[in-house]
């Protein structure tokens, strides 16, 4: 079934003020779920059991091999040069898929038209490929007047439903983003380090504990690797980056079609 980029023109407002993001993702699940009426958000067609049906899920791009711990594209999923130069605070990186079309789309759809119930549909997807038992989940936090603006926290909606299908421990509190900063799709890449320094503050001790990490994208990894670097100042062995979407290099082929670009370590 070949996939449209035409998705429901469904919209859903939110009440003003800093709502609280568990109440009001549940109140969104349930309206976007009576009014989706089961069709998938990629083709349209009756998808009851998933918001993307069985076939668009097929035929979605794939993310061939890549380094262990930056997701990168590598020959034979050796450690990039980068991260050999020069080893991020983050220990791993798991993605689902390449941020390219149409999981773009499917993000945005989650993240700005509140279609909640793709939280679940990425959360099946990060359980299959997350190896952990039992595994202590932070979601990537959001800054308290963002998250009044949005309602709800994307990574902590797929983080929730991670830590139930995995038997895992969710720590919704335990670090907060205490700055806010810009966002990071304005700048340029050399400047998202800076932006985000010293953007988190740990709430807990995490000696001696591997933390897995959820978010949506990983772009430059800047945010995942201040987040890394604020965990292990608070006693965590190790991080585990699990993002639904990382974005990646791309070079355009002869024949104009994109293809990712692996690194020869």
């Amino acid at each position: 079934m070949p996939m449209s980029a035409k998705f429901s023109a469904r919209r859903y407002f939110l009440t003003p003020g800093q709502i609280e993001s568990s109440s009001i993702a549940r109140l969104i699940s349930s309206l976007s779920s009576i009014a989706m009426e089961g069709d998938c958000l990629l083709c349209a067609a009756a998808s009851p059991a998933s918001p993307v049906c069985p076939p668009c899920t097929d035929s979605l791009p794939v993310l061939g091999d890549a380094c262990p711990i930056c997701a990168m594209p590598t020959w034979n999923a050796q450690v990039c040069g980068q991260c050999r130069s020069k080893a991020p605070d983050f220990d791993r990186t798991v993605a689902a898929w390449p941020y390219d079309y149409p999981i773009d789309r499917l993000i945005h759809s989650l993240k700005f038209r509140h279609h909640l119930e793709l939280a679940r549909w990425f959360a099946e997807a990060l359980v299959a490929k997350l190896s952990l038992p039992n595994p202590t989940i932070v979601a990537m936090p959001l800054h308290h007047s963002r998250l009044a603006e949005r309602g709800f926290n994307q990574a902590l909606e797929i983080a929730r439903l991670i830590a139930t299908r995995a038997g895992g421990k969710l720590l919704p509190f335990a670090v907060e983003r205490h700055h806010k900063t810009r966002l990071q799709s304005e700048l340029p890449l050399a400047d998202r380090g800076g932006n985000v320094r010293g953007a988190f503050r740990s709430r807990q001790s995490f000696a001696g504990e591997t933390i897995v990490v959820v978010d949506d994208v990983m772009t430059s990894g800047a945010t995942l690797n201040e987040l890394a670097r604020t965990l292990k100042q608070a006693g965590a062995k190790q991080v585990v980056n699990i993002v639904a979407a990382r974005t990646l290099p791309y070079r355009e082929t002869s024949r104009g079609h994109r293809q990712y670009e692996p690194e020869n370590p």
